[in-house]
């Protein structure tokens, strides 16, 4: 099928997003609950301020201090940023992926351009792909760090939060001396990344990961160690292999109930067939696992970014002029990478235009935190706000 023909037939099976009139004045319905007559009751917990687990309101029902029932409620940060894609240039899109998960946005970043690359043909220098590789693990890195130290002040520990944040501050530091951003990212574009590495960068990375692992330890013996932590996470919010499935969850919560898949091994992309490392898996599905993934990811990445800085190439690092109207092919095109989160997708359907006819991109916290409807059954009350860290939702990819 070819022309009109399957443009058409294409246009239909994938509708555009409504246009911003619709979405601000559309028939708007509260979420009301009913008042239960079973000796049952109610309590919202949430919609939480953006600085802890994001605009999230759960409705849970509760039997004394046990939850028999548990409905997130998203969409208090919804900005249509899938919208805004279909309103501009592939390129003037860029600065919105970073923005959809704040934490990762370095990989949301690159995750779009190779999105966009694979689309339509664009090459890469290899140059361009090791720094995109290595900056992306950096944030990896400092995003697992962030939810570390909130995860432990979930749980009542102070201190873990302050270090946690150093470390992460000298993260942030470090990939500001390449892209000039600290948190949201517009650093690759397509066929490149936008500045070469300073100077100093080797000798400040290779300090940077010595430092951390000695951190690490630190953390180990505070926290991992830690008879408290332990029992407030061991046993606690399992999930099963045929949650993760039946959920279609990925990332640190599916690789922590036995299910062992990680984009970067399964679906190699950009240079990651050419690395060497380890994806962390454990088997009993619970709080503690989840922990253990991460942490052991975080060591993982270190791993990765020693291997770029010493087998970092030469040459160029994008094309001679700025791609700002890149040449698009219609079809449908599909690329998926792995995020600090979990599994992150990218659907573009194009025609001949020079902006997405529609972009969708599928996040992993939309269904990681689907799952919380049946893991939080059955559990205590003091229990909810530690399995809800231990899963690490991020509310602006879900209300994208």
């Amino acid at each position: 099928m070819s022309g009109p023909s399957r443009k058409l037939a294409a246009y239909a099976e994938h509708p555009r997003t409504p246009e911003f009139a619709e979405l601000r004045f559309g028939n708007l319905e509260p979420h009301l609950i009913e008042a239960p007559d079973d000796g049952t009751y109610y309590l919202n917990m949430g919609p939480h301020h953006p600085s802890t687990h994001g605009v999230l309101r759960l409705v849970l029902r509760l039997d004394g201090e046990k939850v028999i029932d548990c409905e997130p409620v998203i969409g208090y940060s919804h900005r249509a940023h899938e919208k805004m894609a279909e309103r501009g240039l592939y390129s003037q899109f860029l600065p919105n992926p970073s923005r959809m998960d704040y934490l990762g946005g370095m990989i949301y970043n690159v995750g779009y351009c190779q999105a966009v690359e694979q689309a339509f043909g664009i090459s890469v220098p290899d140059r361009a792909r090791w720094i995109r590789t290595m900056v992306s693990e950096f944030n990896r890195i400092s995003s697992h760090l962030l939810w570390f130290g909130a995860f432990i002040m979930d749980l009542g520990g102070f201190t873990p939060f302050l270090l946690a944040f150093q470390d992460r501050e000298n993260i942030l530091d470090l990939l500001d001396s390449v892209t000039g951003s600290r948190l949201t990212y517009c650093y690759a574009n397509f066929g490149g990344v936008t500045l070469d590495l300073p100077d100093d960068f080797a000798g400040r990375a290779k300090a940077l990961i010595e430092t951390q692992r000695t951190h690490f330890e630190t953390y180990k013996k505070l926290v991992t160690d830690n008879t408290i932590f332990r029992s407030r996470t061991d046993g606690i919010g399992i999930i099963t292999p045929e949650q993760v499935h039946s959920y279609a969850m990925t990332g640190p919560c599916a690789r922590a109930s036995g299910v062992d898949y990680d984009v970067r091994r399964a679906e190699p992309y950009s240079i990651y067939s050419e690395l060497d490392f380890e994806v962390p898996t454990r088997t009993e599905g619970d709080c503690l696992a989840r922990y253990l993934v991460r942490f052991e990811e975080m060591e993982q990445s270190l791993r990765i970014i020693e291997q770029c800085l010493e087998r970092m190439p030469s040459g160029p690092i994008g094309p001679d002029r700025p791609l700002i109207r890149v040449k698009t092919k219609p079809g449908s095109y599909y690329f998926t990478c792995e995020s600090p989160r979990g599994q992150l997708g990218w659907f573009l359907l194009a025609d001949k235009n020079p902006e997405p006819w529609r972009l969708h991109a599928r996040t992993p916290s939309f269904c990681n935190l689907s799952a919380m409807i049946e893991v939080l059954k059955g559990t205590m009350i003091a229990d909810t706000i530690a399995i809800l860290g231990s899963i690490d939702v991020v509310m602006p990819e879900i209300d994208r």
